[in-house]
């Protein structure tokens, strides 16, 4: 008897793991890509620094705002407050998850060293070599990218 109910709690510890695990699998993504253990965006890249000093840029603690729930940050006060006015034409494309990856209809983190700015926007991959990839069709990647943008989150 006592074997019996061993294998039923062994049994019911197990489902109430893979329903764990499942759920949290099912769960929609953040819309602004972070790590797993931070609020962080683009890795506490300056985002207004890739139009502006043609370069990836880290931000400091000094300089953040919040924006879609995640925190951004800057490497000055001036690049805090273009951002603050115009979140929408500084913050990456697709959250800041990679761009490529999103085009084949899922989600990466990107890699705020992998980057493009294309038509005024600014694009993140996952590493050099999907970025490889991304550049040599980025304008048919784009249009699927902006195709299955948002439902790969939900």
């Amino acid at each position: 008897m006592k074997t019996l109910v061993n294998r039923k709690n062994t049994f019911s510890s197990l489902f109430t793991l893979l329903l764990v695990m499942f759920s949290f699998q099912a769960q929609a993504k953040d819309p602004i890509y972070t790590s797993f253990f931070s609020n962080v965006a683009v890795s506490g890249y300056d985002t207004v620094a890739y139009f502006t000093d043609n370069k990836a840029t880290k931000g400091s603690s000094k300089y953040v705002t919040e924006y879609q729930g995640a925190q951004w940050q800057f490497k000055n006060a001036d690049n805090l407050a273009a951002f603050k006015a115009e979140p929408e034409k500084y913050a990456p494309q697709y959250g800041g998850y990679c761009a490529w990856a999103v085009a084949s209809n899922d989600t990466a983190s990107g890699d705020p060293q992998q980057w493009t700015v294309e038509d005024g926007k600014l694009y993140l991959n996952y590493n050099a070599n999907i970025q490889a990839k991304w550049l040599k069709d980025k304008s048919n990647l784009i249009e699927q990218a902006d195709n299955n943008w948002p439902a790969v989150i939900r």
